[in-house]
C-alpha cells in the first residue's frame, strides 16, 4: 500500500507558522516512505473562507517548496457526496435528525456546567423524535454508548478514550451543509489517506471520527498530533509575538529554507545537529521522534539561521531571493558592478536578505549625506589632504583592481607617513557613506572607478565647509 499524507488547512487567513510545520512533518514523512503528499483546502464554512486566503496557503506552500502531489482538493466541490455518506448514515442508523432547538441546547449546557458535569448532548432525540414546526432538524451521528476508542497515536504514544465520554455530535446543519467532523472523515476515507499528521488541539475530535470511519466499515489512518507552538512568554503562538504568516517571514528577509530548517527543530532534532540540507532532513526525520511537549519559538535563534543560510548558500541561489527585496527599494543589480560579487562581499553582515539588500545600495547608488557623527570623527585634521593625495593616485591607475588600489594606498601611506587608518577612515567613509563593507581595496573595486572617484570629491567637498 502507497503511504498518503495530507495537509488540510481551512482557508479562513494566512498560512501560519504552526500550520506550516505540520504540512512540513506531513511531507517529509511522505518523501521519506516514497509516499503521496496530498493538498487539500477544508473550505466548507463558507462565511469565513476567501479566495485571498486560499491564494496566500498556495503562495506560502510554493515559496517554502513544500510541493503536493495531489490537488489542491476543495471540499465546496464534494457538498454531493457528503450527502450521500449523511443519507447512507441515516438509513442504516447510525445517524439520527434533532429537532432540539437552540434556546433547549443552552439550557441544558447552563444546567449542566451548574451541575459541574461535562456539557453535552443528553441523546433526547437518539430514539426518534417529531418533527416541530419552524425547527430544521440537525443530524447527528449515534455515537456507540459503551467500549472505548484506542488511538496509537505516533507522537502521543497510546490515547485511550471512553465512548461514554462522547456525545452525538452534529455531522450536518439545519441547512443540509456538513460539518468539519463528517467532512474529514470523508474526504480521507475517499482519497486514501494512510497517515495523518496535525495539531493536538485536534486530539478531541480523532476519536469522533474515529468511530464515524467504523461506521462507515473502514479502518482509520494512523495519526500523529503534534504538539503546539508557545511564544517566549509560554503562551501559544499568536500575532502578539510578532509576525506569524510565512509570507511575513519572507517579507522580513528569510530564505525559505532557513524557516524550514528551524520549523523543523522546533520539536524534533538529530542529535546536537544545527542545520540540515533538505535531503538530510527527508533521509532522517521520522514523525516518531517528534517531541510530545510544546516547543517554544525563538526569533532570535531563526535569525542566526537564517544569516547561516545567507552566508552558505549558493550566491546565485540568494541572489533569486534577494531580487525581490532590490526590487522593493527599486534597484536594478544589472546597473552596476557584478550583484554576485557584492553578495559575497556583504553576506557576512546580514542577518536578513532586507539588511542585504540595503547594505548592497550603495554600490549602485550615490549618497548625498555622511552620517555627522562618523563625519566628525573621519573628516578632521588632514583628512582632505589624504582624500586628495589618494583621489589623484587612483584616478591614475590603468587597472581598477584591489591590488592595484591597495598599492596607491600603501604609497599615500609611505609619502605622506602616516599610519594607514589615518587613510582608511575617512576613504570608507567617503566611499561608502557609512554602510558597513569588507575590505576596503575589495569595496573600491566593486563601487569602480567613476563613482568612487565622484564620492572622493564630494567627501572633499564637504570637509572644506
Amino acid at each position: 500500500m502507497t503511504m498518503r499524507a495530507r495537509f488540510a488547512p481551512s482557508p479562513t487567513g494566512y498560512l501560519h507558522i504552526g500550520g506550516a510545520r505540520t504540512a512540513l512533518y506531513s511531507w517529509l514523512y511522505a518523501r521519506k516512505h516514497g509516499g503521496k503528499f496530498i493538498l487539500r483546502i477544508e473550505d466548507t464554512d463558507r462565511e469565513r473562507s476567501s479566495t485571498e486566503s486560499v491564494n496566500a496557503i498556495l503562495e506560502g506552500m510554493t515559496w517554502l517548496g513544500l510541493e503536493y502531489d495531489e490537488g489542491p482538493f476543495y471540499q465546496t466541490d464534494r457538498f454531493d457526496r457528503y450527502k450521500e455518506v449523511i443519507q447512507t448514515l441515516l438509513d442504516e442508523g447510525k445517524a439520527y435528525k434533532c429537532y432540539c432547538s437552540r434556546e433547549e441546547l443552552d439550557v441544558l449546557r447552563e444546567q449542566q456546567m451548574a451541575n459541574k458535569e461535562k456539557p453535552r448532548y443528553n441523546g433526547l432525540c437518539r430514539d426518534g423524535a417529531e418533527p416541530r414546526e419552524g425547527i430544521e432538524p440537525v443530524i447527528r451521528f449515534r455515537n456507540p454508548p459503551e467500549g472505548g476508542v484506542v488511538i496509537d497515536d505516533m507522537i502521543k504514544g497510546r490515547v485511550v478514550i471512553q465512548n461514554s465520554e462522547l456525545d452525538d455530535l452534529i455531522i450536518a446543519r439545519g441547512d443540509g451543509s456538513p460539518t468539519y467532523n463528517l467532512t474529514v472523515v470523508v474526504d480521507d476515507l475517499d482519497m486514501g489517506i494512510t497517515h495523518v499528521v496535525r495539531g493536538d488541539d485536534h486530539l478531541n475530535n480523532t476519536p469522533r471520527q474515529i468511530n464515524i470511519l467504523r461506521a462507515m466499515g473502514a479502518e482509520p489512518p494512523r495519526y500523529a498530533h503534534v504538539p503546539m507552538i508557545l511564544g517566549e512568554d509560554g503562551k501559544r503562538l499568536s500575532k502578539r509575538h510578532g509576525a506569524v504568516s510565512v509570507m511575513s517571514y519572507r517579507d522580513q528577509g528569510l530564505l525559505p529554507e532557513a524557516l524550514i530548517n528551524y520549523l523543523v527543530r522546533l520539536g524534533w532534532s538529530h542529535g546536537d545537529q544545527e542545520m540540515f540540507s533538505l535531503e538530510e532532513l527527508i533521509e532522517l526525520f521520522d514523525v516518531a521522534d517528534v517531541n510530545r511537549a510544546a516547543s517554544t519559538f525563538n526569533p532570535d535563534k531563526l535569525l542566526w539561521i537564517n544569516q547561516q543560510y545567507i552566508i552558505n548558500s549558493d550566491p546565485e541561489h540568494v541572489l533569486h531571493h534577494l531580487s525581490f527585496h532590490l526590487g522593493n527599494i527599486d534597484l536594478d543589480p544589472t546597473e552596476g558592478p557584478d550583484i554576485i560579487e557584492v553578495i559575497k562581499a556583504q553576506r557576512e553582515r546580514a542577518k536578513t536578505l532586507v539588511e542585504l539588500a540595503k547594505i548592497c545600495e550603495f554600490y549602485y547608488r550615490d549618497f548625498s549625506t555622511f552620517p555627522e557623527k562618523a563625519a566628525k570623527k573621519a573628516f578632521k585634521g588632514d583628512a582632505g589632504l589624504i582624500l586628495a593625495n589618494i583621489r589623484d593616485k587612483l584616478a591614475a591607475l590603468s587597472e581598477w583592481n584591489r591590488g592595484a588600489i591597495h598599492g596607491q594606498m600603501e604609497a599615500v601611506v609611505a609619502e605622506m607617513e602616516i599610519g594607514f587608518g589615518k587613510i582608511g577612515m575617512p576613504l570608507r567613509l567617503a566611499v561608502t557613506g557609512g554602510n558597513p563593507s569588507p575590505d576596503l581595496d575589495l569595496t573600491i573595486e566593486l563601487v569602480g572607478r567613476e563613482a568612487t572617484l565622484r564620492r572622493i570629491d564630494q567627501a572633499i567637498a564637504r570637509i572644506n565647509q
